[in-house]
């Protein structure tokens, strides 16, 4: 038997698989003490299903804790140590503005202020030679500075440090030495790559959070054992992989999108089950919303995203970290999203949410401002008497009083116009995301099939279905805790990502060969082959260029031992894949090897393909839910099914809303509902529908 488990902002979800079934529960997140949450939680339902916790081999966790005390400036008194003259690269970044014609440009500030960042005299050149190395007189003083400082924390971050490392090793020596309970991160284990800004943001980032990540992690661990757990406990990356409690505490800033890349695993897996080649990942929570393009059944993926973003889409305008990642779009437009007037008299949502404590107003739980629960609730969309399976009350007058004062009376608007009004706005926001997402990956919505989960998504995704012209949506089972199932499906595994840079005609093999197979070696230490039998999966990857460009762009390369003659190989990969993105290659421009990647993980086992079976069309329910129309804002009356109720092959023509115990499936008039084999609702559009 295993656990997953998924802190949200503002619901954590706790799934439990034994024997191939799967038990789910939901509860409030503790924002306090999220740990609280998940132990209750988890024996909550243990006890339910008379299981003991030694009976639990695996325990899986991600989490997003580390993202909000990024967002919300909630990590370690920090400082930061930098080589002599480089102390502002936090703040001059890229050297350019994200708007250029915003004169009033909000600039997201360092994680870290300058008076907390020191220099010291050392210098490494671009090919690792120590030039200057350090003084031991620089120290001293910083040793001074440190102890003033009261830090928890400390990054250190010098010059070329990828190449060579050993100015940092030494300082980091020293100061463990002086400062045994100082956490201290340093550029070449946390970010070992080429370009100053974004090594030394990740490396300052993964020292604000680690403090308490760290302590977070120690406490969970530590309760769950008392609690009489003695399984293995694993943490979701961001890449879409599982590492151990030790390497997500030294290195917490993989962890940043680590629910969200659970999600993605979900999608992918259902992706694989129905061979499905485009899909849009749909993720909506209390919190967020993530999107993510899926293409021929394998999520992009990415060495960098933003987080903290001060413009919604706006490129530049965040914190960048350099980690492997999942590509996707996260936009703050969950449930709990607080709706306002904005100075032009337009309804905006979020990006703030009303969370878990004290959550949207119909919680009772003290909520003054109206969310997009409140107006789901008003809509028609939520049951009352049976949110969260009956174990939840919601209070519609409350809904109704918030929406009323906050933006049905400053509009002139009826309760309902207004209610209409935030569920509009927050799908064509999810649903221009979505846009913005795929044309910058060079893709259309149009011939893409949306796969939605998260507790929030199937209420609103057969209305984000019609503004992107989708005409199938997936929503699987369990879906409402969807990001947690992904947990279970993600393979144990790591990736290195360290830059070794030389030109092509300098190609030296056996340095290569050694350089790769110790960071394969690296990443075998973390996976911990000990408790594995399956085979290993290596991929490997190298980001190249031509000499003088910018930017450079990925290669697959075989799992090899590399002799000389392999220049070929790689000049031959290099110019194909450059060749396919710009239709030409530059035959007398000098080749430059960059960056490599080495990834390390548990062979997956394919996905069973679902079974074909004859439809079977269901009259129309007798029991039917109030649902208000957008086209008149008029209350309509919609046939209403159970989903535990529906069998394999049951087929529903029209608008219908689905329920179970965690979320409910709306479906428009211009869709038909399908139950597949494997339990998963199939939402087809209807030929000719208006």
């Amino acid at each position: 038997m295993r656990l997953a488990i998924d802190i949200g902002g503002t619901f954590t979800d706790i799934v439990l698989e034994k024997k191939h079934n799967i038990f789910t529960k939901k509860v409030l997140t503790s924002a306090a003490k999220p740990e609280l949450a998940v132990i209750n939680g988890v024996l909550e339902l243990l006890e339910e299903l008379k299981i003991k916790p030694s009976e639990i081999k695996m325990i899986i966790h991600g989490t997003t804790l580390a993202t909000n005390a990024i967002i919300e400036r909630k990590g370690a008194k920090c400082c930061f140590i930098t080589t002599n003259g480089f102390r502002d690269v936090l703040d001059i970044g890229y050297e350019s503005r994200f708007d250029q014609y915003d004169l009033l440009l909000d600039k997201t500030l360092s994680i870290i202020p300058r008076g907390d960042r020191f220099v010291v005299s050392e210098r490494t050149d671009v090919d690792g030679n120590i030039l200057n190395p350090l003084n031991l007189n620089d120290i001293n003083p910083l040793i001074k500075k440190i102890k003033e400082g009261k830090f928890e924390s400390l990054g250190i971050g010098f010059l070329h440090s990828y190449a060579n490392s050993k100015n940092e090793k030494f300082l980091k020596t020293i100061l463990k030495r002086k400062f045994p309970e100082l956490q201290i991160s340093i550029s070449s284990e946390v970010c070992p790559e080429i370009r100053e800004f974004e090594r030394f943001t990740t490396t300052a980032i993964n020292a604000y959070i680690k403090p308490l990540m760290s302590r977070y992690l120690k406490s969970l661990e530590t309760n769950l054992k008392r609690s009489g757990f003695n399984s293995s406990f694993l943490l979701m990356t961001s890449g879409g992989s599982l590492t151990n409690v030790k390497n997500a505490s030294d290195f917490p800033v993989r962890l940043v999108e680590s629910g969200p890349a659970g999600g993605v695993i979900l999608a992918n897996s259902v992706a694989r089950e129905l061979n499905l080649d485009q899909v849009i990942s749909f993720d909506m929570g209390g919190t967020t919303a993530k999107i993510t393009i899926i293409q021929n059944k394998n999520p992009n993926k990415a060495r960098e995203f933003e987080v903290d973003r001060k413009s919604r889409f706006q490129k530049g305008s965040g914190l960048p970290v350099r980690i492997p990642v999942i590509e996707m779009v996260e936009i703050g437009a969950g449930g709990g999203s607080i709706a306002r007037i904005n100075k032009l008299d337009q309804i905006t949502i979020g990006p703030d949410s009303a969370g878990s404590s004290p959550g949207p107003a119909c919680y009772g739980l003290g909520g003054k401002n109206p969310t997009i629960t409140d107006a789901d609730l008003i809509v028609g969309k939520l049951n009352p008497k049976n949110f969260a399976a009956g174990k939840i009350e919601l209070f519609p007058e409350n809904s109704k009083n918030v929406i009323n004062n906050n933006i049905a009376k400053k509009l002139n608007f009826s309760l309902e116009d207004a209610s209409i009004g935030i569920t509009e706005m927050v799908d064509e926001t999810m649903a221009n995301a979505a846009r913005v997402h795929s044309v910058e990956q060079g893709h259309q919505t149009e011939n893409k099939t949306l796969i939605a989960f998260g507790g929030a998504a199937p209420l609103h995704v057969s209305r984000i279905a019609e503004k992107l012209k989708v005409k199938k949506i997936i929503v699987p089972t369990n879906a409402s805790v969807g990001s947690a199932i992904g947990f279970l499906k993600a393979p144990v595994g790591y990736e290195i990502v360290q830059s070794y840079r030389f030109f092509l005609k300098d190609f030296n093999s056996n340095v290569l060969n050694n350089f790769l197979n110790k960071m394969e070696n690296e990443s075998k230490k973390i996976i911990d082959l000990k408790n594995i039998s399956s085979k290993l999966l290596t991929e490997r990857f190298v980001f190249m260029r031509y000499f003088g460009q910018g930017h450079e762009i990925k290669i697959n390369i075989d799992n090899r031992k590399f002799t000389n003659s392999d220049i070929k190989y790689l000049k031959n990969n290099f110019e194909n894949e450059y060749k396919k993105l710009y239709g030409r290659v530059l035959p007398n421009a000098e080749i430059e090897a960059m960056t490599w990647i080495v990834s390390i993980s548990i062979n997956q086992k394919s996905e069973k393909k679902i079974a074909d079976i004859k439809n079977h069309l269901l009259k129309s329910s007798k029991d039917k839910m109030r649902i208000l129309s957008i086209e008149n804002s008029k209350y309509i009356d919609i046939a209403h099914y159970e989903r535990k109720d529906l069998k394999p092959g049951n087929l529903i023509k029209g608008g219908c809303v689905i329920s179970e115990e965690q979320t409910t499936t709306i479906v428009s008039k211009k869709f038909q509902t399908k139950v597949l084999s494997n339990g998963y609702l199939e939402i087809t559009e209807i030929r000719g529908a208006k």
